[in-house]
């Protein structure tokens, strides 16, 4: 027996799980003992041998080829970032003895750009991290600071939770994007760490990440419900830093001419007074 972690095994039982006879054409006959489909229903749908799937998701066979994985992720229905993540569990084999992964530190010439932004802006490290950020964003959550972590202040701060209105679907998103962020790295210290805490403190945490649903992180409209202001729709953008593992410069900025424009606008005239100011709506 191996001692390594079970990702593809845990991972397509997790989506197993999640999918009902109905939503594939199987009849459903007499009392179900098990949550979604039977192992021998996934075998059959993806066109392989039921005991073939059994060492699959007890981790006895971790060779499948692309070929099965793609049939598995069809019988799953699993969209495309699914599918590419089933397809790098079965290709990435775990890696004993891995050295430490260095402290996340951000390019100096996109430290300055941040600092520079007329807009809200701050770098996001692999585990959502913040490590570089403007004052303009911390105008619009204090919570994003230097030191911060957007996931346990998302489920563990009731001041960050208020900001969104949205705040269901949008942990639902971010604990998606962790696991995909992540792939086969779950050794790494700082996850275990993070993943840890966030189970033993957010019983909502500990059942999405159950499910073991995976998102490739986009841009993505949010609205924000801000204590000073009110209501801001702002554009979120996501763009790769090149030369970093999984570091991230995040942007939000309103459609021109919008309510959400001038009460952005509100908000950096007052983080560029130096008595700072009570910022009101004029209202």
């Amino acid at each position: 027996m191996t001692d390594e972690p079970n990702l593809l095994g845990d991972y397509v039982r997790a989506r197993r799980e999640l999918v009902t006879p109905e939503q594939v054409g199987i009849p459903v006959v007499g009392v179900r003992r098990v949550p979604g489909l039977r192992r021998e229903e996934v075998a059959m749908l993806a066109g392989i041998s039921a005991d073939y799937y059994l060492r699959l998701e007890q981790g006895r066979d971790r060779n499948p080829s692309a070929q099965v994985l793609e049939s598995l992720a069809r019988a799953l229905q699993l969209d495309d970032d699914g599918t590419a993540y089933l397809l790098r569990l079965g290709a990435d084999k775990p890696r004993r003895h891995r050295r430490p992964r260095r402290k996340e530190t951000v390019p100096p010439g996109v430290a300055k750009l941040v600092a520079t932004l007329p807009l809200p802006a701050f770098v996001e490290g692999r585990y959502f991290d913040v490590l570089a950020a403007n004052a303009l964003a911390a105008a619009v959550s204090p919570r994003l600071t230097v030191g911060g972590n957007r996931l346990r202040d998302a489920f563990l701060d009731p001041a960050e939770r208020a900001l969104y209105p949205d705040w269901e679907n949008a942990v639902v998103g971010m604990v998606a994007g962790l696991r995909e962020s992540v792939g086969t790295d779950t050794d790494d210290p700082r996850f275990i760490e993070l993943v840890g805490e966030l189970s033993l403190a957010s019983p909502r945490f500990s059942r999405l990440w159950a499910r073991h649903d995976v998102v490739v992180c986009e841009g993505e409209t949010k609205r924000i419900d801000h204590p000073q202001v009110g209501l801001l729709r702002l554009n979120r953008e996501r763009l790769g830093i090149g030369g970093t593992a999984g570091q991230s410069l995040i942007v939000f900025h309103p459609d021109p001419g919008t309510d959400s424009a001038d009460k952005l606008a509100l908000l950096a005239s007052a983080v560029r007074t130096p008595s700072g100011g009570r910022v009101g709506t004029g209202a």
